[in-house]
């Protein structure tokens, strides 16, 4: 298909998207007119508190917390923390808390994401604690599903949603793509498998318990992501995930969002959390394990991956790729191979398999190392780990 020309489901979809955006305007309206002069009633026994850091947020965080206000859970609070904003996101937030009682307002110094979350958390009263961002809109039912699956499955420490991305005309391919991907991503075994591969949860669309993210060390500054060096210290203590598999948040993705302006987000420092986590985690840590590594993908998120996890004290036996003139090669010192270099190993020594570290970024070749490496009898998770 050329580009700019759409098809007649691409005309639907977009149709589809913008009742949507009169839907979540007319959810605002709504509760303008609801509010009125009178405030509400004062608040009873708390569920689920929603933490919202706002910063600078005078164009959307109305809509957003009419989103919250207009959900069919009933015992909810809503702690929104103003981190240090210029422009008149203050006397908004004051003006809705005016007027409903469950919403509290904590007006901190600009101190950044981490620290303005980290004071809502103190300030959580709800034993469930869902994200959401002064930016981004939920569907009414958002928290009542949650709470529901959380009930139903105590195992589970953290419930995410599928999401929305919007305004749908300004994403580029890039994130509609990992729109589709972090929306195939389900159960729990369908987000350990690929925790590695991306954040595979949307951070403003989470519900955690709020005692376990205490006792996990609440948002933590690593130099890189926040979310995602959650989400891994999650998994690298054994809990368990799941979605809720309705899109019921709508994402917002904007120039202005951190994503893209703040260096923890880079793709470096994604590496650098992957490799911080990968050497602690499966079972014994890598770096423990006394089982032989080999890396597969000596292409350039290989390299840049290989480099991290030797500063995390991973080291590697050999790396196998498929390109002939990386073969007879050395990263960093050691050999590059082909895939008959593994089946050497396995018929050397029976029944004992390599850990398999895949870093290729590519979709389509992820999914053909999963399958070579399935066929050859290694298990995912327990005999390798995609981590691009």
């Amino acid at each position: 298909m050329e580009r700019g020309r759409r098809s007649g489901s691409d005309d639907h979809a977009g149709a589809s998207h913008q009742r949507r955006g009169r839907r979540i305007r007319g959810w605002a309206c709504q509760l303008r007119l609801a509010w009125g002069s009178e405030r509400l009633p004062a608040l009873g026994p708390v569920r689920v508190s929603v933490l919202i850091p706002a910063y600078n947020a005078e164009s959307t965080v109305e809509p957003a917390l009419a989103s919250m206000l207009r959900q069919t859970l009933a015992d909810i609070e809503i702690v929104v923390v103003n981190d240090g904003s210029t422009d008149s996101t203050p006397a908004i937030l004051d003006d809705i808390a005016a007027r409903d009682p469950r919403v509290r307002v904590i007006h901190a110094a600009q101190r950044g994401i981490i620290e303005a979350l980290n004071t809502g958390i103190s300030e959580c009263r709800g034993e469930l604690i869902a994200r959401m961002d002064a930016d981004d809109v939920s569907h009414p039912r958002r928290l009542e599903m949650q709470v529901a699956l959380m009930d139903e499955h105590p195992e589970v420490s953290v419930c995410g949603t599928l999401v929305c991305m919007f305004p749908r005309r300004e994403l580029l391919g890039g994130l509609v793509r990992y729109e589709q991907w972090l929306n195939s991503l389900v159960t729990d075994e369908d987000i350990a498998r690929d925790m590695f591969v991306e954040s595979p949860l949307a951070h403003p669309s989470v519900m955690v318990r709020r005692r376990e993210l205490a006792a996990i060390g609440g948002y933590q500054d690593h130099g890189w992501a926040e979310d995602y060096d959650l989400w891994l210290r999650y998994f690298v203590a054994g809990k368990h995930f799941a979605k809720v598999p309705k899109a019921l948040v709508f994402w917002r993705q904007s120039q202005g969002r951190l994503t893209f302006t703040d260096p923890r987000y880079s793709v470096e420092n994604f590496l650098r959390a992957k490799a911080h986590y990968l050497a602690r985690s499966f079972r014994s840590p890598l770096t423990t394990s006394g089982r032989s590594i080999i890396l597969w993908g000596a292409g350039k998120t290989g390299r840049r991956l290989s480099k991290h996890l030797r500063r995390e004290g991973v080291d590697f036996e050999a790396v196998i790729d498929i390109d002939p003139a990386k073969i007879g090669r050395t990263l960093r010192g050691r050999p590059i191979v082909g895939i008959e270099h593994l089946c050497l190993m396995l018929d050397r020594l029976p029944g004992v398999r390599p850990f398999v570290i895949a870093a290729v970024s590519s979709h389509g070749a992820r999914e053909l190392i999963r399958q070579q490496l399935r066929e050859l009898g290694f298990a995912e998770s327990l005999d390798f780990v995609c981590a691009a």
